[in-house]
């Protein structure tokens, strides 16, 4: 028997490790050329989490008997159309969690889940090429939650204008021709108005990482207090086959929400939009993450 010396092991381990990687970056070129042909390109990432927890007894807390409970999940789905001459790209996204407590000893406690975050975006942008980099587009974009107030308020884009496409996962649309739907039940201090709609989306995948960016603004032509903008960020990382890690968070200002809020206060918090506290909006989520 020939016994093989460690560096003998690490050479032949050495040549193995450069024989696969050139075939990786084969693969790697064979799918990009893929990528580049026309067709449909569909796919979906997303994040879940939660916790449930039950006490009994537990003195320590003020709370010593109780149920608890937390569950949360995300979808970042997109089905894109890519031909020569125009484009058609569908995106949707979606963050919904629920938390409860119920206090075992409180009869007339909440015991259900209650919802938290609850965010709804779906989009559809066509375009039709005028260069390699820029074309003429169309978008539609609807903004609202799913859980409570459906449609109150719910956002309504729709407008003309230019997109453009520096890089292959980058898409900027800048419509200066758009009018912003704004929908709630009752006497409220949401307005409809027209300005100009700017969106800038990045989605990509590299190895185990998925991860989409999205920023969503409108300047409106009537004034300041009616703009507002959303910035979404999510991030998914693949430990073991399907399933890995993901975390989500989100930005909003919009002072049209602000103000319906301080005035839903008893007493209320404000009386117009020059004394409201337009405070930053944020959320995130953490959690186990499923690739689709």
């Amino acid at each position: 028997m020939n016994a093989q010396t460690k560096e003998e092991l690490q050479a032949k381990k050495a040549e193995k490790q450069a024989e696969a990687n050139a075939a990786q970056a084969e693969a790697n070129k064979l799918q990009a050329q893929i990528d580049a042909l026309p067709g449909w390109r569909i796919g979906a990432f997303g994040t879940i989490g939660g916790t449930l927890s039950n006490f009994n007894n537990w003195y320590a807390q003020g709370t010593p008997n109780n149920n608890s409970g937390n569950i949360g999940f995300t979808v970042n789905a997109y089905a894109n159309l890519i031909q020569e001459k125009f484009f058609w790209r569908n995106a949707l996204t979606t963050n919904l969690s629920w938390v409860k407590l119920d206090d075992k000893d409180d009869p007339n406690d909440d015991a259900g889940f209650n919802s938290t975050t609850d965010v709804f975006n779906l989009s559809s942008l066509y375009g039709r090429n005028i260069g390699k980099n820029i074309a003429i587009s169309g978008l539609m974009e609807y903004r609202t939650t799913l859980l409570d107030n459906f449609n109150d308020p719910g956002y309504l884009d729709l407008g003309l204008g230019a997109t453009w496409t520096p890089a292959k996962n980058l898409v900027v649309v800048v419509h200066p021709f758009n009018y912003n739907f704004v929908f709630s039940s009752g006497d409220t201090v949401f307005e409809s108005s027209m300005g100009t709609k700017i969106v800038a989306d990045y989605t990509r995948q590299i190895g185990a990482v998925s991860f989409k960016t999205n920023l969503s603004t409108f300047q409106s032509y009537k004034g300041s207090d009616y703009s507002n903008w959303t910035w979404t960020n999510s991030f998914s990382y693949t430990l073991w086959k399907m399933i890995g890690v993901g975390f989500d968070f989100g930005l909003r200002n919009n002072k049209q929400e602000a103000l319906n809020y301080a005035l839903a206060q008893d007493p209320p918090a404000a009386t117009g939009f020059d004394d409201v506290d337009n405070d930053l909006q944020t959320y995130y989520t953490i959690g186990l993450s499923y690739k689709f």
